[in-house]
C-alpha cells in the first residue's frame, strides 16, 4: 500500500503549476502508477482536500483510479454524535446541542472538536461546576473565530459561512 497525503500538492491541474519541476513530479506519480503489472498488488491511497484542482489525467486512464470515496462535511445528526463524542463526558443540556449543532452548519469535524475543546476550557476555568453552559460555547467561538484571525480561521478548517451566521448572535450574547 501506498499512500500519497494530500496528492494535489503534486498532481495538480498542470494549468495551475508553477514550472517544470512540478509537473515532473506529477508525470514520475503518472508513469509509476501505469507502470505496473496486472499482477502486482500494489494500492495507492490518494488524499486529497482539493479534488477539483486534480490533473484530470489522473483519472482519465482506467485502471489509474477505481473508486474514489468521498468524506462530506458531518451532517445534523452526525455534528450532534461529534459534540457528545467531544464534550468528553461534560455534562451538556440538550438544548445547548441543538443551538451547537445549528450554530456548526458548514463545518468540519475538526472543528467541532476543537470548538468543544475550547469550551470545555472555559468550562474549566469557570470552576468546572455543574453543566457546560452556552456562555463556555460562546467564548470558544469567539476566540475560534473572531479573535484568532483569518490564518486562525484557516487552520480549523472554518468555512465562511459559520463565521457570517454567528457575528450577530455571538456579539449580541457578549453584550457588543
Amino acid at each position: 500500500m501506498i499512500v500519497i497525503e494530500d496528492v494535489d500538492l503534486i498532481a495538480r491541474d498542470r494549468s495551475q503549476m508553477h514550472g517544470p519541476c512540478e509537473e515532473s513530479l506529477l508525470n514520475k506519480l503518472l508513469n509509476e502508477m501505469d507502470g505496473l503489472r496486472e499482477d502486482a498488488s500494489i494500492l495507492f491511497v490518494l488524499t486529497t482536500n482539493r479534488p477539483d484542482q486534480l490533473e484530470a489525467a489522473l483519472a482519465s486512464r482506467p485502471g489509474r483510479v477505481d473508486q474514489a470515496i468521498e468524506f462530506p462535511l458531518p451532517d445534523e445528526v452526525g455534528r450532534r454524535k461529534l459534540i457528545g463524542l467531544y464534550a468528553c463526558g461534560l455534562s451538556i443540556d440538550e438544548a445547548l446541542v441543538e443551538r451547537t449543532v445549528k450554530r456548526t452548519r458548514h463545518a468540519s469535524a475538526a472543528f467541532i472538536k476543537e470548538l468543544m475543546r475550547r469550551a470545555a476550557q472555559y468550562y474549566i476555568s469557570d470552576n468546572g461546576n455543574g453543566s457546560l453552559e452556552q456562555k463556555h460555547v460562546d467564548a470558544a467561538l469567539e476566540e475560534m473565530l473572531f479573535s484568532g484571525g483569518t490564518l486562525n480561521l484557516k487552520l480549523l478548517g472554518a468555512d465562511a459561512s459559520i463565521t457570517e451566521s454567528n457575528v450577530d448572535e455571538i456579539a449580541t450574547r457578549a453584550g457588543n
